[in-house]
């Protein structure tokens, strides 16, 4: 029986997780859940997993945990730091699915253990890529992507034919907006935002693939992951979502995984690597037509995309947690109705070009870069709003 822990248990990736474990009960013992806000269900999957431990992040809401839990065996605890230790606890694999750069401390722990670690938390290599990549190498631990868009290009790529590689592709829906002229942004509600055409996502990520900034901070933790340079990472649109991503070789030959637009597969494919396992999702139908259609960006529609590559073109980690902490302020203040979803992508523009880039030596340094540049992008909002 595999131990496993769920870091994010009650978010979309988190859920579905708990699908795939649930579907397998005799295969798979929890150890710890964890959720941010969300006791109800937290509290609901520890009681139906019988987890051995249940963490909710915001301290307040412990004696709500308590009581929920009360009669079982499962132990409860709160705060950030609970969090934290919560991923120290020995498990065979460990899904880290925290949303943003407030789940990179969790998923460093994650790793530190030399276990397997499921990452769907971009934020921890897009903020801290060389700390999180050296504390891999060195616990020797092995990391699993979890993002359909990594995940495919994990199942495709030879590691014996590094040198063939001729670029990795990308490939993005375009959001529910895709044709919709930036002239027409400026009185996009988040009600509309958060539908994502193809893909049942939280509402952070629903408005960063809206905005492209999803696709942008994939480009970030691609060069991190597979150790590619970004001249080589390109971005296809590819509205059906059935080709998650493809890698092509120097001889002309691409390669491709191809799916439902359905999270449980590429988190089925890091649960039971290196085996396979029956999902309970989605699956591809080739009995029904299927047309195929790819298309270039517009990187003008999407200034983002270019901000991706200027930002690991700095070649500092500063940079691209400069990047994510404004892009998550940004969309914070769009979901609040605070900002306008046409001004998301000038308030991480301006934050990035106002925000020094400091040379980073420790984590320490990049919570520091995150805070300071999300201080500077509440400026921008103020201003602009």
């Amino acid at each position: 029986m595999k131990t496993v822990s769920i870091l994010g248990s009650t978010g979309s990736v988190g859920r579905n997780t708990i699908d795939l474990v649930a579907s397998k009960p005799d295969d798979y013992k929890v150890v710890a859940l964890t959720a941010n806000t969300n006791v109800k269900l937290l509290a609901g999957q520890a009681r139906a997993l019988n987890a051995e431990h249940a963490v909710i992040a915001d301290e307040t809401l412990y004696d709500d945990l308590k009581q929920a839990l009360a009669g079982t065996n499962t132990k409860p605890a709160a705060g950030h730091q609970a969090v934290v230790d919560a991923a120290g606890i020995p498990a065979d694999w460990i899904m880290a699915a925290i949303v943003g750069a407030v789940g990179v401390s969790s998923t460093l722990r994650a790793i530190e253990q030399g276990s397997t670690v499921a990452l769907a938390n971009k934020e921890s290599l897009v903020c801290a890529g060389p700390f999180m990549m050296n504390a891999v190498e060195k616990h020797g631990t092995t990391l699993l992507p979890v993002d359909s868009e990594h995940n495919a290009i994990f199942q495709v790529l030879n590691p014996a034919q590094r040198a063939g590689i001729k670029r990795l592709i990308l490939t993005a829906s375009g959001g529910p907006f895709l044709r919709k002229p930036r002239t027409e942004l400026s009185d996009i509600t988040p009600v509309q935002a958060v539908k994502h055409p193809t893909w049942a996502m939280g509402r952070k990520i629903s408005v960063d693939s809206a905005t492209m900034m999803n696709k942008s901070l994939e480009i970030i933790e691609a060069s991190y992951l597979f150790k590619v340079k970004h001249e080589k990472i390109d971005v296809v649109i590819h509205p059906q979502s059935i080709v998650h991503s493809m890698v092509e070789y120097i001889d002309g030959s691409i390669l491709s995984q191809m799916g439902a637009p359905d999270m449980r597969t590429p988190i089925a494919n890091t649960l039971a690597w290196p085996e396979r396992m029956q999902t309970t999702g989605d699956t591809l139908s080739f009995a029904k037509q299927i047309n195929l259609l790819f298309e270039q960006i517009d990187i003008v529609r999407f200034p983002s995309i270019k901000m991706a590559h200027d930002v690991l073109q700095a070649n500092s980690p500063a940079a691209s947690t400069i990047f994510n902490a404004a892009n998550e302020a940004a969309v914070a203040a769009f979901l609040a109705c605070r900002l306008k979803f046409s001004e998301i992508e000038s308030v991480v523009g301006e934050t990035l070009q106002t925000a020094a880039i400091p040379s980073i030596s420790s984590l320490e340094m990049i919570f520091q870069a995150d805070t300071d540049a999300r201080r500077i992008a509440e400026k921008v909002i103020a201003r602009v709003h």
